[in-house]
This record gives structure tokens, sequence and C-alpha cells, in this order.
């Protein structure tokens, strides 16, 4: 919501903190419990990195993800990802992506997760049951999650945490006055924040770079930015801060013409029935989801994260220790209970 990221509060939000100190106590009171150990998490013997954030709304955890999972596969690492599937149907059993797998089934960032990073992607709201799955059915021997940070019945070795530089934590408040899930120094207990927008001193950020446009008709067909041929578009965007795409397109030259639809929406062909013959471009997440109805007007602009070398050097270091914690073989355990189970011939959980 718009007035989410006020830095003053609106009436709306006003109206709305009575719910929100309410949230508040209640993510206070649940964090407690896993704290002391009264509720317990669920460890795994590989290490497991949580990607999230402290807000709601899209901060660029996604391709973060997919730049960890290439980063990792250059240091030897064969990861594997767990996500939710926000935009697809609720999976309450573990469900493997494959590249035949349909957005309307798993979600828009899944599929992506899996085009772009090439390894082995489970959705499922149980995260636990979903790196079970990843863990018995993969050779994967580091897990990534997308999102999660407050899925705390998953034990994590390295929490980062995403946040947007331009947005920040808006109005401050909590759900549903404000965009936060837990408190700003929330913050001060992960492994490292990374900030997606400009680079700032001393501060880790991250951003998004990417220069040429893809036909969604035929991918073989690439073009620069600046060199399309055609400067006014119909600018699509369901993602969670569409401004941000708008933006990189009118640095560029572009006359957009913006379309913004919910986050993780499900196009349909009717919602392209513009009245002229103008170029549509949208992000990489929702060409994702118009593959089955696309022809010569969709384009994509892809788009690739850069993070600094001292966040590789730091997280490589963070890693590595988290890795000497564990003595059993990679996969040992995953490997023993699907055996045991196959014997029994007991489903998975």
């Amino acid at each position: 919501m718009d007035f989410f990221y006020r830095r003053s509060l609106t009436l709306p939000a006003m109206l709305l903190l009575p719910l929100s100190w309410i949230f508040k106590v209640l993510v206070t009171f649940r964090r407690f419990l896993y704290r002391h150990k009264i509720i317990q998490s669920f460890h795994f013997p590989v290490p497991v990195i949580i990607v999230g954030n402290i807000t709601v709304g899209g901060t660029g955890k996604t391709p973060l993800v997919i730049w960890l999972a290439h980063f990792l596969k250059t240091k030897g690492f064969n990861p594997g990802i767990v996500t939710r599937g926000v935009g697809g149907k609720k999976q309450v059993l573990p469900y493997r992506v494959t590249s035949e797998t349909e957005p309307a089934i798993v979600g828009d960032e899944a599929v992506l997760l899996k085009e772009r990073s090439g390894c082995p992607v489970v959705v499922g709201i149980d995260r636990v049951a979903a790196v079970r799955d990843l863990l018995v059915h993969t050779d994967c021997n580091v897990v990534i999650t997308d999102d999660g940070l407050q899925h705390y019945r998953l034990s994590r070795d390295i929490e980062i945490a995403v946040m947007d530089a331009e947005r920040q934590l808006g109005n401050r408040c909590f759900l549903p006055a404000g965009p936060l899930r837990e408190s700003p120094s929330r913050l001060k207990e992960v492994d490292f924040v990374v900030q997606h927008g400009a680079a700032q001193q001393g501060v880790l950020t991250m951003q998004l770079a990417g220069d040429h446009l893809i036909s969604l008709a035929d991918t073989s067909i690439k073009t620069l930015l600046h060199d399309f041929a055609h400067k006014k578009v119909h600018a699509v965007a369901g993602i969670g801060h569409p401004n941000r795409f708008f933006a990189v397109l009118r640095a560029q030259g572009f006359e957009v013409i913006e379309h913004v639809f919910p986050d993780h929406y499900l196009y349909r062909s009717e919602d392209f029935k513009f009245d002229d013959a103008l170029p549509i471009v949208m992000t990489e997440k929702d060409a994702v989801k118009c593959k089955s109805f696309t022809d010569q007007r969709f384009w994509y602009l892809p788009v690739d994260a850069k993070l600094d070398k001292v966040f590789e050097v730091a997280l490589m270091a963070k890693l590595s220790a988290s890795c000497s914690r564990f003595t059993s073989p990679i996969l040992g355990e995953a490997k023993r209970e699907a055996d045991e189970r196959a014997k029994q011939k007991q489903p998975v959980s």
C-alpha cells in the first residue's frame, strides 16, 4: 500500500495502529518462544542460508537468491532453493519445480528461480518439509531459502536481510498500519543487511543491471536497450515496486505508458488488448506468466544482481565457519532417512 512507505503517518495508517500494536505483540511473543527454545527449530546436516526482509513488498530478494546460487556454484557447492511459491497454488506438501511447471501452480518467482539458477527448486508453505524433500531427492549440500526470515521453525546458519535503499522502512509501523513484519532492531541480529539501490559508503549494496531486451516470442532475438527501435512502449509490471522498473526504462529514453498490476498477478491475453501495436515491455518475472499467449509485441528486461567483493569474502568466511560444524557426510542423514522410508514403503512427509 502506498501509505506504508510515506515517512509521516497518514490517516489510514493511524486508523490501523491498534491492529498494528496487536500484531507487534504477537510477533514479539512468537520470537521469544523460539529464542528461548520453548518451541524448537529443525536443524539439517547442511548449511541453510535465509534471504529475507523485515518489510512487505519487493526489495530484490529473488535476484539475490539467483546471484547466490551462481556464486556458490563457482565455489564448488551444489545449492538448492526453497521458496513458498507466492502467487501459485498453496502447496501443503513439497512440490519439485521442473522446466515444465506452470507459474499458476507454483508462482512466478519459483519458475524464474528454476530457469535462471539451474538449481533444484522445491516449493512449500512448510519450509522444513521442503528442505527435507530437497535433501532427499538431490545432491544439494547448501540450501538457499527465498524469503523465510520469519519462518523460525527452520533453523538457519546465515541470515541475509534485503532492504530497499529508497523506501527503507517506510513509516516504521508494523502491519497493517505499515510495512514492518518485525522490529527494526531485528536487522542488528542478521549476518548481513544488503541494501538494494545506489551504492553508499560503508553499506553493503546490491544493484540490478540489465542492458538488453529479449523477445518473448523468440528468445534468440535480443536488442540493446539504447538500440531498441521503438521508444514509446507499454510498460507492464506486476511486482512489488513497479516504479523502479518504469524509472529504468525512462532513464534509457523510453516514453512509458504505465500498466501496474498486483504483485504476482497471473496475466491473461485480455490484459494486453491495447488500442495500438506498440511494443509491450515487462520484467522477467512478469514474462514467465505470458509465454502461452505471447506474440511479436512482447519483450522483457532480464536483470542480474551486482554485489560488492567485500560481501563475497564475508559470505564465504561465514559459510566456511558453518560448514566446519557439520561432521556427517553431506546428505548422510537425509539419505538414510529416505532409504529407511523406501524399505517401509512410507511416503516422504
